[in-house]
């Protein structure tokens, strides 16, 4: 495409030198660039990429969109706009022909829950044999090919090209983890959103937010960004159990359903039999009952399977075709996932993060102790501590409790397990600055018919230590050679 036919779509614009060329790609990345490239740059947190121009330019780039005129050797176009990253998400867009409308696409927010039901949804597309895209915490994943990603929600031009890579292997849906920073950073312009699917709202990331007002707000721009056009289908799926669904309601013309287990809602779980396997219930909805067997565990999982399946369900598969494929569902990857049923202890991997997750999961999991209930749990470096006293009172419903720091960052890890250590309500805790050696211990200090919970970080691959430097770690990893080494068994494989 011309340059000249791409930035006919900015109105407003200062053009130095000739957008007669040819451009096939666009990148926010300096070092992405190339030629045919478009290098958007931006203000960013730590860097302003603007610096990179002349870089850009050397690796045959030829035109750079810009705020400000810069200073660059060669024959390079500069389109100077007030706001860099939105005339990114219009080109990136435009040249990639509005991905997101050629396939069905569903946004998925809340507290927590997110990876859960975006990954129930993929897995119900693939068990109908259906192309399916997934796109968040766990990675990038068009059916079973998986790659890792950097944020949940990518910046603007990266998602677009994910979107992008989707519909060119002819996915028929895509499911995203819809998080609060992106939305309030813009990174989902453009995205055009069939079904929005919102779990829960508890505190977390008040460090960007400033309040829960203003979290609030921001998980609600998925709902008022579904727009005012009603010639379209268009759905919303509101969990009746948190409050907050209430508002959600009012900000968006579309029909909302409503799913519930404690409060009266559109479909309710009934008769609940919960184990480590999985869960049996029954679905009400205003079409009927469906028996349901979901591999997954926990009541709050039972939350999570509904949204799935009223969300899928809002597109056109039936309900009984649903019931059918729900017990054939692959795990989600960290989501309270038990490792290695053969071992004489239960080791369950968890990433809840926040006191309400953490108070779920032990819901879900206290049932099925035997004996004593250890539970790992650590705080994150650079981030809202208004959380943390609450957190450790949580995890001290446990019998015997480990606190450890969890991507610290630049911030001092006993500071962390400290401010973890002020909700304490009993005195069987321990504290670890580095948390390998904390999950270590904690197999250590198992016996056979023990429950050992390592929450927080799920399947994450990675420590965030000082220089926000990412030092590879994997808790099931660590988890299982200690186990293995104490109890026999393995061997690990990563």
């Amino acid at each position: 495409m011309k340059a000249s036919a791409l930035f006919e779509k900015i109105k407003v614009k200062q053009v130095i030198g000739s957008l007669d060329k040819e451009v096939n790609d666009i990148t926010t990345d300096s070092r992405t660039a190339k030629p045919g490239s478009i290098f958007v740059a931006s203000v960013g947190y730590t860097v302003d990429s603007h610096r990179f121009c002349q870089q850009v330019a050397d690796a045959g780039c030829e035109v750079v969109v810009v705020n400000h005129e810069q200073d660059i050797n060669g024959d390079v176009t500069q389109i100077i706009v007030p706001d860099t990253l939105r005339v990114a998400s219009l080109l990136a867009n435009k040249l990639f022909d509005f991905p997101s409308k050629h396939l069905t696409t569903y946004g998925v927010t809340g507290t927590n829950g997110k990876t859960s039901i975006a990954t129930m949804i993929h897995n119900i597309y693939r068990a109908l044999d259906k192309n399916s895209a997934y796109l968040g915490t766990n990675g990038f994943q068009i059916n079973e090919e998986k790659s890792k990603g950097e944020n949940t929600t990518p910046e603007t031009v990266s998602l677009t090209k994910k979107i992008q890579e989707a519909v060119e292997k002819d996915a028929e849906a895509m499911t995203l983890e819809v998080s609060s920073h992106g939305l309030a950073l813009g990174r989902l312009r453009g995205v055009e959103f069939d079904v929005a699917i919102f779990s829960n709202l508890t505190q977390d990331h008040l460090d960007f937010h400033g309040s829960m007002e203003a979290y609030g707000h921001a998980k609600s721009l998925l709902f008022s960004q579904l727009g005012q056009d009603l010639s379209k289908d268009k759905f919303v799926v509101l969990n009746k159990d948190d409050d907050f669904s209430e508002y959600l309601a009012t900000v968006t013309p579309f029909e909302a359903f409503t799913y519930g287990i404690d409060n009266e809602a559109q479909f309710m779980a009934t008769n609940i039999q919960e184990t480590l396997q999985g869960v049996t219930f029954d679905l009400a909805t205003p079409f009927g009952t469906y028996p349901i067997q979901s591999p997954y565990v926990g009541k709050f999982n039972i939350s999570n399977i509904m949204a799935a399946i009223i969300a899928v369900w809002s597109t056109g598969i039936s309900l009984e075709e649903l019931s059918r494929v729900v017990p054939r569902l692959e795990p989600v990857e960290g989501r309270l996932e038990v490792l290695d049923p053969d071992l004489p202890i239960d080791l369950i991997i968890d990433y809840a993060h926040t006191a309400d997750g953490m108070n779920k999961l032990i819901d879900a999991v206290k049932p099925f102790v035997k004996q004593k209930l250890i539970f790992l749990v650590g705080m994150a470096g650079e981030r809202d501590m208004g959380k943390t006293p609450e957190m450790g009172t949580v995890a001290c419903r446990a019998d015997y409790v480990i606190f450890t720091p969890d991507n610290p960052a630049n911030d001092d890890p006993k500071m962390l397990t400290a401010e973890l250590a002020k909700g304490a309500t009993h005195d069987n805790y321990v504290e670890f600055d580095d948390r390998a050696e904390g999950i270590r211990h904690a197999i250590e200090v198992a016996e056979p018919g023990d429950t050992v919970v390592l929450a927080s970080k799920g399947r994450e691959p990675y420590q965030i230590m000082p220089g926000h430097v990412k030092v590879p770690h994997r808790d099931d990893l660590i988890g299982l050679e200690a186990a293995y080494k104490k109890f026999g068994g393995g061997p690990v494989e990563d």
